[in-house]
């Protein structure tokens, strides 16, 4: 499967790093928690996170994937918590901007569906 950053030419990788803050975090921090607001988004550039739905891990995620972009789109509470397993260097989006790029970039649009459909499919 390909990571979510794979479906971008350089010149749209460096808008959408661009719009976004680079962000360090460390090992066993929670950037995102199950049942709270949609209000950013994470692409991870390396580390490795754990999803974890009611105390159990339910995937691994690494470079190139992101995060929380679901309950963004859906205009939803947040249904997982994010844990990282390793330290992380990451690209922070607001909602408004996740929002904005997929507007405004139809090859964000497209990865984000297929995120979401490999997510519910695996």
């Amino acid at each position: 499967m390909a990571t979510f950053f794979e479906h971008f030419t350089p010149k749209e990788v460096a808008k959408i790093s661009g719009l976004g803050r680079r962000v360090h975090l460390p090992e066993g921090w929670s950037p995102i928690w199950k049942d709270t607001p949609a209000d950013k988004a994470y692409i991870i550039l390396d580390g490795t996170v754990s999803v974890r739905r009611d105390g159990e891990e339910i995937a691994q995620l690494g470079a190139g994937d992101i995060v929380g972009e679901a309950a963004i789109m859906g205009h939803s509470l947040r249904t997982a918590t994010i844990v990282a397993l390793t330290p992380l260097d990451t690209i922070h989006l607001t909602d408004e901007t996740l929002i904005q790029l997929d507007k405004e970039m139809p090859s964000f649009h497209q990865a984000l569906v297929e995120v979401a459909q490999s997510r519910v499919n695996p």
